[in-house]
């Protein structure tokens, strides 16, 4: 699909552009898009280096094992079908874990590797158990407890006074998309249309095929602290109690209660965030130095890698922008999405976001720079960037991996969680920043 929204905007620009007279500005926006997504990526890299180099250290402290161990109890009641020591279930276990915390690139080889071992139990090879919807439905709408790192330093590039107003509300874009995605799931899978039934023409060995050599890691070997040790830790903690007590009193005495919580909330969430996990790294025995430059390395690689995207896409959305085609667009839909509260410029990113990350990326960025990172469509366009995944891409991977042919309803709960995730960051938007 990306293929051909992108040239289609170029072709529509073009086209657009000469009939208004406005060719000369497209003709500009080649070089200037290109520029402009080059500096952003700039803008971002050192972000991207530094939040993964902070997520690498509380990684290696394991906290993906405590968050594993505390999903481990609800998955065995979502999915009662799948035995407690089933392979299936700890690649289960370990993908949401990596979710929760972020870290994407980490979690796609434990979905694929449990979509693989889940075919291995299906009773109709083909066709997506219900263990299978089950977990591409919360896959596709992870609550995700991290601030958005790509987008919040896209923000900051963009001249963002405060890039991490957008967590929490992100944080509450995710869990409705979840709740939807899980509550419709739970709605259509006793449905006759949606019953699980043998696929004419497969076979049992459909399903037996080589799973996927992915290693479920060990539980991490914490190092007791020492007496000095725990000192500084609790030290550290009740320092930083009292600092937020003293901050919250000072500025009660000059606001209300409701504004002192929003802005003890946006100003304090983010640093918490990183001292708390380089705290629990050290506490753990980790050496934080070192780990954070070897996450920090990864944080380089993942930066270089999305910068081809980038510019192609953001020069395409400039043109377009330029050519005023953009414009009338926008025009046609805001009577339309204004009675909702919902700006019409943030459309064209909220619906490419669930077939391309990469594009919605993009478009996120223009906008961003167009309209400015602190006004409100600034603020609801990185919302919706973070509250759902690229829905289509992971449902072509992850049955990929499965050989299911039959989704059943996997794309309704799964589409159903993208619009749960765009009506939890609209309303998180408009309670966060009016």
């Amino acid at each position: 699909m990306l293929n051909g929204v992108w040239l289609g905007m170029i072709v529509l620009s073009v086209i657009y552009g000469a009939f208004t007279g406005q060719l000369g500005d497209v003709n500009k926006a080649i070089s200037g898009g290109a520029s402009q997504a080059f500096e952003l990526v700039l803008g971002l890299v050192g972000g991207m280096v530094f939040m993964l180099g902070i997520m690498k250290v509380a990684f290696d402290g394991g906290l993906r094992d405590l968050i594993a161990r505390a999903l481990a109890p609800l998955l065995r009641r979502l999915f009662p079908e799948i035995p407690a020591d089933h392979p299936a279930m700890a690649a289960m276990v370990m993908n949401m874990a990596c979710n929760l915390m972020g870290l994407g690139n980490a979690a796609t080889p434990f979905g694929i590797k449990a979509m693989s071992e889940l075919a291995r139990i299906n009773a109709h090879p083909g066709a997506a158990s219900n263990a299978m919807v089950l977990f591409l439905a919360i896959n596709t709408s992870s609550i995700n407890l991290f601030p958005p790192t790509g987008t919040v330093f896209v923000r900051a590039a963009a001249g963002s006074e405060d890039p991490f107003a957008i967590w929490i509300p992100t944080l509450i874009a995710t869990f409705c998309s979840t709740i939807g995605a899980v509550g419709v799931y739970f709605l259509l899978h006793k449905l006759p249309m949606f019953q699980h039934r043998p696929v004419e023409g497969a076979s049992a060995e459909a399903g037996a095929f080589d799973t996927p050599e992915v290693e479920i890691p060990s539980e991490h070997e914490v190092v007791a602290m020492g007496a000095a040790k725990r000192a500084f830790v609790y030290g550290v903690l009740l320092a930083t109690a009292v600092g937020l007590f003293v901050d919250a009193s000072r500025q009660l005495r000059e606001k209300g209660s409701t504004d002192v919580f929003f802005d003890v909330v946006n100003a304090w969430s983010f640093p918490l965030l990183v001292g708390g996990l380089l705290l629990f790294g050290y506490a753990r025995g980790v050496q934080v130095y070192d780990s954070a430059v070897e996450g920090a390395k990864e944080g380089l690689t993942v930066s270089m890698r999305i910068v081809p995207y980038l510019v192609i896409i953001l020069t395409a959305v400039t043109m377009f922008r330029a050519s005023g085609a953009l414009d009338f667009l926008i025009g046609l839909i805001d009577p339309i999405t204004s009675l909702a509260g919902v700006p019409a410029e943030v459309m064209p990113m909220a619906l490419l976001r669930p077939f391309s990350g990469s594009g919605a990326f993009g478009i996120m960025s223009e906008t961003l720079t167009a309209h400015g990172p602190d006004t409100f469509i600034g603020y609801l366009t990185s919302t919706l960037q973070g509250s759902t995944e690229t829905t289509f891409y992971v449902l072509a991977v992850y049955f990929g991996a499965a050989r299911i042919s039959q989704g059943r309803h996997t794309l309704p709960a799964c589409l159903a969680g993208d619009f749960a995730g765009f009506c939890g960051a609209v309303m998180a938007c408009h309670l966060f920043f009016g």
